[in-house]
């Protein structure tokens, strides 16, 4: 073969032939790397440092395949997923915070309610893990049976009108009283769903239901919260058959008054409102008539499938349109305002008001905003039924004094017996337990003093009285519930009947039918600033109770946590 020559003969023919990393003409060519044309890796280990053996077993050490690896001339310290030297998978490293591990403790004696929404508060890493109530079989729970059950008793609460964190505190707590861990609640104003992972590696089982029916049965709630008392019960025992045929006997329960009693009750309602107000004997059997009117026409347009926003209108009809015919006889005695204003406040929605208002202070903004767009289309619907009525009674002659002015304050022991009974009456409209209604009546009795101590008495502001009162209606409801151990509804909402801004709604319809938009957009402007310092001030009064009572599950060295997802950033 013959023999090469010289650089000098080797040039390329072309400058497109000529490679761009070629050696200049005139310079020396380095001498070749032992390896070959590539230099050692980045990750090789300078001249003269001792390089470390590969830990044993790696997948780069010696025996498998790598090439020098592991000894003090290799060019790599083996692959980047082999862990450290000094890694030990049996005792692997922890991170402690600067403040240290918190300490979690769950006070057994504390209602499942404060134990399960502390939980539901904390982070995800703190919580502690769940200890199994009720027992199971060897190979654990039946995961889909205990996901149904937990769904079905949530819709039961949420149809009834509990809050969504109270909701999701009542999932929790059954998850977790039949050992299921790692599962994750969430409520919205229709929909609820589960979500349970087995382990870390498994897929994740998620389960959902719709809230379609909502009913207005706190007997019905009670034994729901009673359920759920017992399973979260160590010294109780409730299987998953023996849970399902109890929730079972709840749905069919009865209520415990007839319809009869409900119409007799709207009248009550509104006629110890309207003598609250102001009215006399005539007028309180004049309101009471209009109201049951009105409920009958309102069962009458459910039973042919109309909406709810037909039923308050049509509800609305029958007191407005009684209290103008009184006008019209031109009874001088006879206040027809108060007749009207008593059949607003049986319709008037508060306690979908008060739910809405505190889903969205507890951090719920999804079903807080549907609550109230809710309670929007109701007074949509009452304001459209009077409207109709005064402004035909306007046509036909009557003549609505919008300057006139209730009796506040010559009458306190008939008022605070009539916010009594208004309290009594709005308790059995709720279909509540017969043990509570004493409790809920004496509840409404206070709020009314509080408020007439404050507004009538002390002149102050009837909004800012109006929160005080209802602030501590909240407080004592919740107390209540603590005693018996069973939601705080039952003692709050129909409590907070006397409270409810009827007249200033009503004043304010007549402004609008008369055309003094400036005088009536004023008057509901108050009442809707009322219905929120209702609505806020129960919240509050709720809240403040756990303030000076023990909360289970504090963190050791650390404050309570917050129910507020987010903190402005």
């Amino acid at each position: 073969m013959a023999e090469q020559g010289g650089p000098e003969d080797q040039k390329p023919q072309s400058d497109e032939a000529h490679s761009a990393f070629a050696v200049p003409a005139g310079t020396e060519r380095p001498a070749s790397s032992p390896d070959g044309e590539h230099p050692t890796s980045e990750f090789a280990v300078p001249a003269g440092v001792q390089a470390e053996p590969a830990a044993p077993g790696s997948a780069s050490g010696p025996g498998q395949g790598g090439r020098n690896q592991g000894f003090p001339n290799s060019d790599t310290l083996g692959s980047a997923f082999v862990p450290p030297r000094a890694y030990d998978a049996n005792h692997p490293p922890t991170f402690t915070p600067a403040h240290g591990v918190p300490l979690v403790r769950l006070t057994k004696e504390a209602p499942w309610q404060d134990r399960m929404r502390t939980m539901l508060r904390m982070p995800v890493t703190e919580r502690p893990a769940p200890e199994s109530v009720q027992r199971t079989d060897d190979s654990g729970p039946a995961v889909p049976r205990v996901l149904d059950l937990t769904l079905r008793i949530g819709e039961l609460l949420l149809a009834g009108g509990e809050g969504a964190e109270d909701v999701e505190a009542a999932m929790f707590a059954v998850t977790r009283s039949y050992g299921l861990d790692r599962c994750e609640p969430t409520v919205t104003f229709t929909l609820l769903s589960i979500s349970h992972q087995p382990s870390l590696v498994d897929d994740p089982i998620t389960a959902s239901r719709t809230v379609r029916r909502r009913g207005t049965d706190y007997n019905r709630l009670a034994a729901v919260f009673r359920l759920i008392g017992d399973i979260t019960d160590e010294d109780v025992e409730v299987s998953l058959e023996e849970a399902y045929r109890r929730l079972a006997e709840i749905r069919r329960n009865r209520h415990p008054f007839p319809g009869w009693a409900l119409t007799a009750s709207a009248g009550l309602l509104a006629g110890a409102a309207s003598v609250l107000v102001g009215g006399g004997v005539v007028v309180f059997f004049v309101a009471a008539a209009g109201a049951m009117l009105g409920d009958r026409l309102a069962w009458f347009c459910a039973g042919r499938g109309l909406p709810e926003f037909y039923q308050f209108t049509a509800a609305a009809m029958p007191p407005a349109a009684l209290g103008v015919a009184l006008t019209l006889t031109h009874w001088s005695d006879v206040r027809p305002s108060a007749v009207i204003t008593g059949g607003l406040f049986a319709l008037l929605p508060g306690r979908a008001l008060v739910a809405g208002v505190q889903d969205g202070l507890t951090g719920f903004y999804i079903t807080a905003a549907a609550r109230l767009l809710e309670v929007m289309y109701f007074f949509i619907g009452i304001v459209l039924g009077v409207l109709v009525v005064l402004y035909l009674g306007l046509q036909l002659g009557a003549t609505l004094n919008p300057e006139e002015r209730f009796v506040a304050h010559d009458r306190p022991v008939l008022q605070i017996l009539a916010s009594m009974a208004l309290s009594l009456a709005f308790a059995i409209l709720l279909q509540q337990e017969r043990s509570t209604v004493l409790a809920v009546t004496l509840n409404g009795g206070v709020a009314w003093i509080v408020y007439g101590a404050m507004a009538r008495t002390g002149g102050l502001s009837p909004v800012a009285a109006t929160a005080v009162a209802a602030g501590l209606v909240g407080l004592f409801g919740q107390l209540f519930s603590r005693y018996r151990s069973t939601s705080s509804l039952p003692f709050i909402t129909a409590a907070i009947g006397p409270l409810l801004p009827g007249s200033a709604t009503y004043f304010g319809l007549l402004g609008v039918a008369q055309g003094e938009l400036d005088r009536g957009l004023a008057s509901l402007s108050t009442a809707v600033a009322t219905a929120l310092a209702i609505a806020i001030g129960v919240n509050l009064g709720s809240e403040s109770s756990r303030l000076f009572m023990r909360v289970p599950g504090t963190v050791v060295g650390l404050s309570r946590k917050s129910a507020k997802r987010t903190r402005g950033f």
